[in-house]
């Protein structure tokens, strides 16, 4: 009767080792993929990491690039100045000679209101700077040399100028480029 009674304990306690072990298997098998699954989280955030560096490295580019911006556009605003200067000294024979070179039907008329807050399209922006270029080019043909006085104009200065506007579009492109880039890798995330 004894080796029966040790028998029974001996099974009741094999199935309580038994039932012990599946439960742990279960706890394990939770916890290894609750480990696969924060290795997963690590991994996202370190993508995302770098996301963010790479948005701040553009960053720091287009600030560098925003900079250069301004100075050609403080440039572009003394050489309109010297351009002012130069159009007011012109005589005014010279002004009514180019206005007679080219009919005014041809051209666009000029706008008075900023043309980079009306303008989104950049095609259109840079084919109207074309044509303000084209026409400086075609005012500064038509203009005979200004007689030499106390103060004579800077040589080049039309030079400077178209060269100027045509850095100042470039800079505006590529300060677009870094923006639209910088808001995808921002929307990325």
């Amino acid at each position: 009767m004894t080796g029966v009674i040790l028998d029974g304990t001996l099974m009741v306690l094999l199935i309580a080792a038994i039932a012990y072990g599946v439960k742990l298997e279960r706890k394990l098998k939770a916890l290894r993929e609750g480990q696969l699954a924060f290795a997963g989280a690590v991994k996202e955030l370190n993508n995302a990491a770098g996301r963010a560096e790479q948005a701040l490295a553009t960053l720091r580019a287009s600030g560098a690039e925003t900079d250069l911006l301004h100075d050609r556009i403080l440039k572009a605003r003394q050489v309109k100045q010297e351009l002012e200067a130069l159009i007011i000294r012109a005589p005014k024979s010279a002004a009514t000679a180019a206005a007679t070179a080219r009919p005014v039907a041809e051209e666009e008329p000029l706008e008075l209101v900023s043309t980079m807050a009306l303008i989104n399209d950049e095609n259109e922006r840079a084919r109207r700077m074309a044509g303000l270029m084209q026409r400086i080019e075609t005012a500064n043909a038509a203009v005979p040399p200004p007689a030499p006085k106390a103060e004579a104009p800077k040589e080049g200065s039309l030079t400077g100028m178209l060269q100027a506007l045509a850095a100042n579009q470039a800079a505006q492109q590529s300060l677009n480029l870094a923006r639209r880039s910088l808001d995808e890798d921002m929307f990325a995330v």
